[in-house]
């Protein structure tokens, strides 16, 4: 088995690529390692994708695969899971803002001291304050809502993994900043930081916009509650279900008792039950119930097993099987 898989999703990177796995294959060669670096084109429109083809016919470590139009991160990494076959998995960012000398002692805090997932911490940002701050919120309400309270930066792209756990997982829609948060509910629970160098970016832009934080909020949400209860889904909406249904239906048993103690006990004209507006609130309550009983279950489950949900469709591979 390999020492290493570098796994590094990239969209329009032409430019850093040759500097970066010049980069990766000198730190490897210094420390002997064994090593694959794993390029996924996430549908690139610049010159990357040739680039690649270039940089895997001169050096037989490195491997390519690209998707015919843009999936996202997550789909990137993921593909990327699967094809590698190192003993550690290290992922990084293309753009050169993430270093590759901090692999070694990376690779050491996995295959040495037996941790599951080593995650980066960019202490020190080179980003604008429109990124940073709300960085550091997003992290906050993930540390809080995960229970992973060790860790400040979720959503650094350097990262290490022990080979288990990548094989173990799925990472899917915009999940990827949730790796550590996956990875704990899957059972690695030795998951720790490590700081690292935050380099300022060399070329190009990034290509992340403050929609992300608003899209990580709602997957946060997501992964925390299929975490919880995507094993037992009744827990939650069978709950709720019942409790909503429960309170129509004692609501209904009251509003009937009250008419018939009118009409037999006091002797008094009642009010028809359709002309209260709390027999409208007991009944809707009960269809709520209804509804979140099965519908909820139902469609949790569908989701969740969903045949396409890590589908793509790859036009071409450099040094992998077909």
């Amino acid at each position: 088995m390999l020492n290493i898989s570098v796994v590094i999703p990239l969209f329009d990177e032409e430019e850093s690529l040759q500097e970066l796995c010049d980069w990766i294959a000198k730190v490897m060669a210094a420390n002997n390692y064994s090593y694959e670096v794993i390029l996924v084109d996430d549908g690139s429109k610049d010159g990357s994708w040739k680039k690649i083809e270039e940089l895997g016919a001169k050096n037989a470590n490195i491997k390519g695969i690209r998707f015919r139009r843009n999936y996202g991160k997550s789909a990137a990494l993921n593909t990327g899971f699967q094809a590698c076959g190192g003993e550690v998995v290290i992922t990084m960012d293309a753009d050169l803002q993430d270093s590759p000398d901090e692999i070694p002692a990376l690779y050491a805090m996995i295959s040495k001291e037996g941790f599951d997932l080593v995650s980066g911490w960019k202490k020190k940002r080179y980003d604008p304050i429109t990124k940073t701050i709300p960085t550091k919120l997003f992290n906050w309400a993930t540390r809080r809502m995960s229970g992973i309270k060790n860790l400040h930066d979720f959503n650094c792209g350097l990262k290490a993994y022990k080979s288990e756990v990548v094989k173990s997982i799925e990472v899917y829609g915009e999940m990827h900043r949730y790796i550590p948060v996956i990875a704990k509910w899957a059972g690695f629970t030795k998951i720790v930081e490590k700081e690292v160098q935050h380099q300022e970016r060399k070329y190009g832009k990034t290509k992340f916009g403050l929609e992300r934080f608003i899209n990580g909020f709602l997957d946060l949400l997501s992964i925390s509650f299929v975490g919880r209860f995507g094993k037992k889904p009744m827990h939650i909406f069978g709950l709720l279900g019942t409790l909503m249904f429960l309170v129509g239906l004692g609501t209904s048993v009251y509003l009937g008792t009250s008419k018939l103690m009118d009409v037999y006990y006091y002797k008094v004209q009642a009010q028809l039950l359709t002309e209260r507006p709390l027999f409208y609130i007991a009944l809707t309550s009960m269809v709520l119930g209804t509804i979140l009983f099965v519908a909820g279950f139902l469609g949790e489950l569908i989701a969740r097993n969903s045949p396409d949900r890590n589908h793509y469709h790859i036009a071409k591979k450099i040094g992998l099987d077909k």
